[in-house]
């Protein structure tokens, strides 16, 4: 439960830190690549083995570098859809993602939810339906962007809990690093093409988000060996 805490507390420090950056930044992809900087080299830290591709790490960097290319759609998915249905329900559906990783415990690993579990899952699938419903329409017609906000979202989250399943635990923080690599070249990627630059708010709050963001994933890979 500790971890779960530490994890939940870092990411509302993300939170404030983004609300706090609201206004000041000009290019929200340049304050990822610098977000993604800090948690390259904070994983580069707590690997604690000088190879960046250790014996066996074939099945890390893989899941690592799917993890990293579903962060950044997931993000460019929420800029889009924050864009056309606004904060409130781009945030719902991201937060409503936590359904792909439940879904993917049932069925693939096994892991049968509680009462109360079972409960807030049938909550998120109704306030799903709910939000996609229009007064005097006979039938529900879904939002097609947000539920691939969901979708892209979930599955980023859904990588911790295989390579909590299936990869190797020594190797955790080299799976967080190969995950922030990949989309940082991404992100500079992105930026290349789109031709941007990196300005110094982008420079401070990218990397003061960093740090949250890396003890987030951090400490919920650890979270995920002590709790369903």
């Amino acid at each position: 439960m500790p971890y779960l805490l530490l994890a939940i507390f870092s990411s509302s420090a993300i939170a404030i830190l983004m609300r706090l950056s609201s206004g000041k930044i000009q290019n929200n992809v340049a304050m990822l690549a610098m977000n993604y900087l800090m948690c390259t080299l904070l994983s580069m830290g707590f690997s604690g083995q000088g190879s960046l591709f250790p014996a066996g790490s074939a099945l890390t960097l893989l899941m690592g570098t799917a993890q990293g290319l579903l962060y950044l759609v997931s993000f460019l998915l929420l800029n889009i859809s924050t864009a056309r249905n606004g904060v409130v329900l781009s945030s719902v559906f991201m937060k409503l993602g936590l359904l792909v990783p439940m879904v993917l415990s049932i069925f693939l690993f096994g892991e049968l939810p509680s009462a109360l579990q079972l409960i807030g899952f049938v909550m998120a699938l109704t306030a799903i339906f709910l939000i996609n419903f229009e007064p005097g329409q006979k039938q529900v017609r879904m939002n097609w962007l947000l539920l691939l906000l969901l979708l892209g979202g979930g599955s980023g989250d859904a990588m911790a809990k295989i390579f909590e399943t299936w990869g190797d635990p020594s190797l955790a923080s080299h799976f967080l690093l190969y995950t922030f690599l990949t989309a940082l070249i991404l992100c500079l990627a992105l930026m290349k093409y789109k031709q941007q630059r990196i300005g110094r708010a982008e420079l401070f709050f990218g990397l003061a988000i960093g740090i949250p963001n890396f003890f987030s994933a951090k400490f919920l890979l650890a979270a995920l060996n002590t709790l369903p």
